[in-house]
């Protein structure tokens, strides 16, 4: 490694060297008890997999440029020097991690191992080491947000056809203005994803609640945050909250994504409007009475996996439950459940890359709720949890269905 990319390495590092971040450094005991809730550990035994293991990568390089033991004495104070094989050990550690914070919540100190490894994020960035198809997909937005104009138009075609679905399933005469754009004042900004299925759920359940709403021409995820690039994390968020600002909406409903859902609402401070999960909002017209459920149309046993940003770090737990309670007969609860819930393993950015034969051994624990369970259908409200929910099914052969919590809902909602 050159000099001056170790420089510029090195003042990552130290920007990045806050109190929180201290006390990650200084408090960690090596006690182990994180070992056991880490899924990727659960399914791929080996201390680089563990929480501490992978903390341990960037709290070596914390002791050798911030400490002056690791400086004169790095091999007695445990202090490790960049290198490209050091560089490695920080891109395997990163890119094993989810985010999903379940050893946060064990962790007798409260030690967020995912503020580590958003440092390692950061360092793989300016190393031009992190992966391609997150930086490439990350540009992309930014580029969109910085020339959405010459979007829309194309963007709007796609829509008029989607219309035409929300028509067939409301039985209306005419699809028009079933899916509004750039409609100011309205009450609800909803921020979809690329996938079709993401937008026409919805615009299902708005209109038959006769809401008041308008489609945001961005996509809700954000994958500047999860390359780890602050800077383009960002500009992605603030292109939705200009938005919204300047349409004078009252609220902000995402998608079925749980890491846009709490950028938006946790990560994003004070914001003039109000910032609700789709999740949320169904549970809230269910009990306004706004739209109609056919209750107890599903006979099969269904479970609900909670998504990590949307259950553990957004504690959005009751309303999917009561949601779900109210269309099956059979609901059938994971054990451990809610804050303790084991992670899907295709969160932070995994379930894009090239991992697929990693995701499904790190799924192992997951496969197991589910199978303890016996349920015959999977319901959950995060677009990268339904994608891993998949592939663990099709890599165990597990005979069940996974679904989205707006696609439950639609399926029987009456009309």
């Amino acid at each position: 490694m050159d000099k001056e990319k170790t420089i510029e390495l090195k003042k990552i590092l130290k920007t990045r060297l806050n109190r929180p971040m201290r006390y990650y450094i200084d408090t960690c005991t090596r006690c182990g008890l994180c070992y056991d809730t880490c899924h990727a550990f659960n399914g791929i035994p080996k201390k680089e997999y563990s929480p501490v293991g992978r903390a341990e990568v960037v709290r070596k390089l914390y002791k050798k440029y911030t400490r002056p033991g690791g400086f004169l004495f790095p091999y007695w104070s445990d202090a490790t020097k960049l290198s490209d094989t050091v560089m490695d050990q920080v891109y395997e550690a990163a890119w094993s991690c989810t985010g999903c914070r379940r050893c946060v919540v064990n962790c007798p100190f409260g030690i967020d191992t995912g503020q580590m490894m958003g440092v390692a994020k950061q360092l793989l960035i300016a190393n031009g080491t992190a992966p391609e198809e997150l930086v490439m997909l990350a540009d992309a937005a930014v580029e969109k947000g910085k020339s959405i104009d010459q979007f829309k138009e194309g963007y709007r075609n796609v829509i008029r056809d989607l219309e035409k679905e929300v028509q067939k399933k409301l039985n209306l005469p005419a699809p028009d203005g079933l899916i509004p754009m750039e409609k100011k004042d309205a009450n609800i900004l909803y921020v979809g994803l690329a996938g079709a299925h993401s937008i026409v759920n919805p615009a299902i359940i708005f209109n038959a609640a006769k809401e008041n709403w308008t489609l945001s021409f961005f996509e809700a995820v954000n994958f500047g945050f999860f390359a780890g690039d602050p800077e383009k994390a960002q500009f992605i968020a603030q292109r939705i909250i200009k938005e919204a600002t300047a349409l004078n909406v009252k609220e902000v409903v995402i998608v079925e994504c749980g890491t846009a859902f709490r950028i938006l609402r946790a990560l994003m401070g004070k914001l003039p409007f109000k910032v609700s999960s789709i999740v949320e909002v169904i549970h809230r017209y269910l009990y306004e009475g706004r739209i109609r459920v056919k209750e107890g149309a599903v006979s099969d046993a269904v479970t609900y996996h909670d998504p990590c940003q949307l259950g553990r770090n957004g504690g959005v737990y009751d309303e999917p439950r009561e949601v779900i309670r109210k269309i099956v007969t059979d609901y059938r609860e994971m054990s451990p459940t809610r804050e303790q819930n084991w992670c899907c393993g295709g969160g932070g950015g995994l379930v894009a890359l090239d991992n697929e034969e990693f995701r499904i051994k790190t799924g192992k624990p997951k496969k197991e709720q589910i199978v303890a369970t016996g349920a015959k259908i999977v319901v959950t409200a995060c677009e990268n949890c339904v994608s891993q929910l998949k592939t663990i099914q099709s890599g165990y052969g597990l005979n069940v269905e996974v679904k989205y919590l707006t696609e439950l809902v639609c399926e029987n909602l009456v009309v």
